[in-house]
């Protein structure tokens, strides 16, 4: 068993008409009319003759659940096997930032069985650690977080999740981080994050509509991209999963642009954003810096934000003990957000 998360919770702050016309006439009855120059009604005039009033019998449509494949198609080849089905993969240029970049998808067991050929799915984004220029680490083994996802779907304690998992640089370089982040003068890789990346989800796959069902994930600098993008675009996500991140952008790229790096700080966006976000954080605890950063961030949150706390018993920032959080993380994530739904 995992250990269950140590939680401390940020201040919370928490909608047809039938018109109904009335008869107007009876028989043999006068009305009155402003200056009372009504007629009196024809003698023997049946009430039958008088239009009856006009009612809808037929309730509205409700809202549907599901968002269906809008088109247009991508193409995709299988990146890798694994024990829950293949890791597909495309190339995306996002038609409102204009970059380009590598997308891996993975696909729950459920999505393809017939029982659910009408359901929407949650779709959760997963950002990796480094610079993940040509590279996602949730995609190659390291972090096996769709065979978890498989197995917990099955005994009901973790939604089947549509995964998606971009790159988040394009550059190798470190220098040239772009913090998920529409850095002026650089690639717009916000834009590609929050709008063409749900663009291109939406476009192939049956969603869950609306928020509800979208959550965000990310290690490390993953973290402080998950951080970000929850926060800066509530519109888009519910939820996210900031693990052992931080958060003052520090790219050099941001040199010369300071209110556009502030405006992009999660140190700042989460006692000012008023993003009505759900979010998990984590720090290992074997690292006392890394420990007192994020719990000194978590107590910024102000409502409607909100924000749980996990500590690592002995955890350290290393790929191999996030690991260990997968399955804690989905089973929060089930809990924040909606899982397979159908009209």
């Amino acid at each position: 068993m995992q250990p269950q998360p140590t939680r401390t919770r940020a201040t919370l702050l928490g909608i047809t008409t039938l018109a109904l016309a009335s008869t107007l006439a009876a028989c043999g009855s006068t009305s009155t009319k402003a200056g009372n120059d009504a007629k009196p009604a024809a003698q023997g005039a049946s009430s039958s003759n008088v239009p009856s009033a006009t009612r809808s019998s037929t309730p509205p449509p409700k809202p549907s659940k599901v968002l269906m494949p809008t088109g247009p198609a991508a193409n995709f080849s299988t990146a890798r096997t694994t024990g829950a089905g293949p890791i597909l993969m495309t190339t995306l240029t996002g038609k409102k930032s204009g970059v380009s970049g590598k997308v891996w998808v993975w696909l729950p067991p459920e999505y393809n069985d017939p029982k659910y050929a009408k359901y929407g799915f949650p779709v959760l984004t997963l950002y990796a650690g480094g610079q993940s220029a040509g590279y996602n680490t949730w995609t190659d083994n390291q972090l096996p977080i769709q065979e978890a996802d498989a197995a917990k779907s099955k005994d009901g304690s973790a939604h089947p999740f549509i995964m998606i998992m971009p790159v988040q640089n394009l550059d190798s370089n470190e220098s040239k981080a772009l913090e998920c982040s529409d850095i002026p003068g650089q690639p717009k890789m916000e834009t590609w994050m929050a709008e063409d990346i749900p663009d291109f989800v939406r476009a192939n796959f049956r969603t869950v509509k609306g928020r509800d069902g979208w959550g965000v994930m990310g290690a490390s600098t993953g973290a402080f991209c998950s951080a970000k993008l929850a926060m800066r675009h509530p519109e888009v996500f519910k939820a996210a999963v900031p693990i052992d991140g931080y958060f003052n952008p520090d790219s050099p790229l941001w040199k010369g642009h300071e209110n556009e790096r502030l405006a992009n700080s999660p140190d700042i966006l989460v006692s000012q954003s008023k993003a009505d976000v759900r979010m998990l954080a984590t720090s290992g605890g074997a690292n006392a810096y890394e420990t007192k950063l994020v719990k000194t961030w978590v107590a910024k949150a102000a409502a409607p934000l909100t924000i749980d706390y996990y500590e690592q018993p002995g955890g350290k920032h290393l790929t191999s003990d996030f690991k260990k959080m997968i399955p804690n993380t989905l089973e929060w994530l089930t809990k924040n957000l909606s899982g397979p739904q159908t009209d």
